[in-house]
């Protein structure tokens, strides 16, 4: 089947072959569309008869489906297509399978060793698992990984581990080993618990489950995502586990992006290494900077140049509260007024933001509340420390180095990783006033602040006082 006219590759090849190139797809946007024309969601059918002339794609792909069923020359079905998985990885690195093979020997006699070189066959028509008892079955000390000649492996070589008799019988052992994605399959259930030696999970690591939050780029959904679930799923069935799903909520991570907007490669040479940003400007810019990059979940291309406004931000973090002073900034000076308002709403913008991942709209609202300090430290008014303290602690998250050496300036000797989180009052972040645009003509000619219970009538009293108004 070949549609020229909606599909590019068919479209090249039909014109340079001269095939003919029937539209059956028009555009509900535009008289005229250059072909090949394949935007499905805007496209309506056209040249395909009356029943299905104007309808959209899928209406038109439900009513074929329907027609061929009722002339019993089709049926529906939904064709699901699962990525393969190479599972045995010919090298030492990986957990060893539990399989071991029969083997035959040419010429079975009393002295008959395969480790010493007689004459075998391995039966791997015959597979054999360890006995639960046996497990784990653990790999050999090895100091030669090299591949070497043998498609079975380097473990073919270690013939003390991999041959064995058992009820006066020799066997082999498989010499394949799993790849990474097996352990990373189910090692979160070993993150909550780390000292079982007799079970996989125990009923204490198990309370702990599901995983709330699984972050990961959108490449892992048909890899590491995906057979995660499957283990999971048998898991459940064995009843190990005691809920049937894995993670809870999925956010799948944006892309960094080269400098050119695509993908970083070696053979495009747009690769930047996060070393020598790190060596140049230190890890906390590194960090700051990708998450002010945007949307976590949004790919974004990555710009040396702009490290400078987050540098600048640190640094005046930095500056500001370098300059307190345990005398002057004493603590029994009273956070109040118009600071501890804002104190309070960045408290709450800041911690609602981490918990939804919006890291960018976090340090923007670090950034204005900081501003806000150093306009009060230039017009020599003292900042109380309470205001200092909570913006380094607000700010450790993004730039825990620096926050580290500065809480040690403010006076603490512990860590503030220990320090609790700071707590807003629900009450001072409530908004009493709101900020609107007065507009004459369609054109925005002033702006005003009003109470947000203020009647209209006093609005606009107000609005008519403005200068920028008044003449016109």
């Amino acid at each position: 089947m070949a549609v020229p006219a909606h599909d590019e590759r068919d479209y090249i090849f039909a014109t340079i072959y001269n095939l003919p190139i029937k539209q059956v797809i028009t555009s509900t946007t535009s008289e005229s569309i250059d072909l090949p024309y394949t935007d499905d969601d805007k496209g309506i059918i056209t040249n395909s008869g009356d029943d299905l002339n104007g309808l959209s794609i899928t209406e038109g792909k439900e009513k074929v489906i329907n027609k061929l069923i009722d002339l019993k020359k089709g049926d529906k079905k939904i064709s699901y297509k699962l990525r393969d998985w190479i599972f045995s990885r010919q090298r030492y690195w990986g957990e060893p399978i539990p399989i071991y093979f029969p083997i035959d020997f040419n010429e079975e006699t009393a002295d008959s060793n395969p480790i010493t070189g007689s004459p075998h066959v391995i039966r791997y028509d015959q597979p054999i698992p360890v006995d639960e008892s046996e497990l784990p079955l653990k790999l050999p000390d090895m100091t030669d990984f090299q591949p070497g000649d043998d498609p079975q492996g380097c473990l073919a070589r270690a013939t003390e581990w991999r041959y064995f008799q058992k009820n006066g019988k020799w066997y082999a052992r498989e010499t394949n080993t799993m790849p990474q994605w097996a352990g990373s399959c189910w090692y979160y259930l070993r993150f909550t618990d780390t000292k079982s030696s007799d079970s996989l999970l125990s009923s204490e690591g198990a309370s702990w489950l599901p995983v709330d939050l699984y972050v990961g780029g959108q490449e892992h959904a048909v890899l590491h995502l995906l057979y995660a679930r499957f283990w999971h799923k048998v898991l459940y069935d064995l009843k190990i586990v005691d809920h049937e799903e894995p993670f809870i909520k999925l956010v799948h991570q944006g892309m960094i992006l080269g400098t050119d907007g695509e993908k970083m490669s070696k053979s495009r040479g747009n690769v930047i290494n996060p070393d020598d940003i790190v060596n140049e400007y230190g890890a906390d810019i590194l960090r700051l900077y990708e998450m002010f990059m945007g949307p976590l979940e949004a790919s974004k291309p990555w710009q040396t140049s702009q490290l400078s406004g987050v540098l600048r931000f640190r640094d005046r973090v930095y500056n500001l509260i370098k300059s307190y002073d345990p005398v002057v900034h004493s603590e029994s000076i009273e956070l109040q007024g118009q600071l501890l308002i804002e104190m309070n709403k960045t408290i709450k913008k800041v911690t609602e933001a981490i918990e939804s991942l919006s890291f960018n709209t976090a340090i923007s609202s670090l950034m204005i509340f900081t501003n806000s300090l150093i306009s009060i430290s230039n017009n020599n008014e003292i900042i109380p420390k309470k205001a200092l303290d909570t913006l380094v602690l607000l700010l450790s998250p993004f730039s825990p180095h620096v926050c580290e050496e500065l809480w040690n300036h403010l006076g603490y000797k512990e860590t503030l990783a220990y320090h609790p989180w700071p707590i807003y009052d629900p009450k001072l972040c409530i908004d009493t006033t709101i900020k609107i645009a007065v507009q004459v003509n369609g054109k925005v000619r002033s702006t005003i602040d009003i109470d947000i219970d203020m009647e209209e009538s006093n609005a606009l009293d107000i609005a008519l006082q403005e200068s920028t108004v008044k003449k016109w």
